[in-house]
């Protein structure tokens, strides 16, 4: 029998880490007069009857890949699975309840912004025991960043609320993020992209945000963004000429981040179009899930206030929504130096 660690807890043999088996497993059990107590590790809270009929409804696997999206401007974070057709499918829509910085990238360690780009989250990011309840990390830098001399580490998708350079949720929903990326990972799933971006990329926001200094830097973010909506599909996107380089195929040569590009093969871009029997307004409906906001902006990025709370959208679409409910373990690293 396998054995598993996936930066989830304890070594436990696979088969009995499916499904089911995680409560009985990971359970801790206390014992006070007749009654028995058993207390679940939030790392290994299995998924809740609601987030596992809404994934019945959407007719995707609890263990298919994710693919993530992070929206500063909106204070919103998606998350995507992946169906059998290979598109990715949205599941749901969770409110950030907190970040830090304003629009525009990280640059320096102590900056305190939240990153923007194209990042990627290995097994080994996730972070069980996080001061901050839960945890994965970015990865940044990423190639990106280092090719600008880009400074700062431990940058963070977490819960508690509180950022000083990450994008904190509250700690019922990164309990149900996490569990969506632990099953994704125990499916086969080597790592998961996540793709920050400042404001939803359309023509509309960016012609609003056409004299911003991070205008020429937000460019191959919408080519990525304006991809995946065409096709959800996440683009292929690599770093040469200290550029992002998007929907190009390298043919298995090697890219210097530093270097001026090869030549490179541009990919062709297939447009999505609904699996036979799926309705598009099916696959258009959009699930929110309920939390505060406390980043509110206004549509040209001016920031409103960082003090007031928001629920957001007020409610969930439809039966199958979950409603949500500044020291740092060495693991988190946390706080000034981000």
């Amino acid at each position: 029998m396998g054995l598993s660690k996936l930066a989830f807890g304890r070594t436990v043999p696979v088969a009995k880490f499916l499904r089911r088996g995680v409560v009985g497993l990971a359970a801790v059990s206390f014992v006070a007069g007749c009654a028995t107590i058993e207390i679940v590790p939030a790392h290994l809270k299995p998924l809740n009857k609601d987030a596992m009929m809404l994934l019945g409804k959407k007719q995707m696997k609890v263990e298919s890949s994710i693919f993530v999206r992070v929206f500063k401007q909106e204070s919103e974070l998606e998350v995507w699975k992946q169906r059998e057709d290979g598109r990715f499918y949205h599941f749901k829509t969770y409110p950030i309840c907190n970040w830090s910085g304003d629009l525009g990238p990280k640059l320096v360690q102590g900056d305190k912004q939240a990153p923007e780009g194209f990042y990627r989250v290995n097994r080994y990011q996730m972070n069980p025991k996080s001061q901050f309840h839960l945890a994965f990390n970015l990865g940044y830098p990423n190639a990106y960043d280092r090719a600008h001399n880009r400074s700062g580490d431990f940058l963070m998708v977490h819960g508690k609320c509180k950022s000083a350079g990450c994008y904190a949720m509250t700690d019922a929903l990164i309990e149900e993020i996490y569990a969506l990326a632990r099953e994704a990972f125990i499916g086969g799933q080597d790592a998961f992209e996540v793709h920050a971006y400042p404001f939803r990329m359309t023509e509309a926001n960016m012609a609003r945000h056409k004299t911003s200094p991070h205008y020429e830097f937000w460019r191959p973010l919408k080519e990525a963004y304006d991809t995946f909506e065409q096709t959800h599909m996440p683009p292929t996107v690599v770093v040469c000429g200290r550029q992002y380089v998007v929907n190009v195929d390298t043919e298995g040569r090697k890219v210097d981040p530093m270097r001026a590009c090869p030549p490179l093969r541009r990919q062709e871009v297939k447009p999505f179009s609904p699996p036979p029997g799926m309705k598009r307004a099916d696959i258009e409906e959009r699930i929110f899930a309920e939390g505060p906001k406390r980043r509110h902006f206004a549509e040209n990025g001016t920031p409103i206030s960082e003090g007031r709370m928001s629920l957001g959208i007020g409610g969930l679409i439809g039966r199958f929504g979950y409603a949500g409910a500044s020291q740092a373990t060495p693991a988190d690293r946390q706080s000034a130096a981000r």
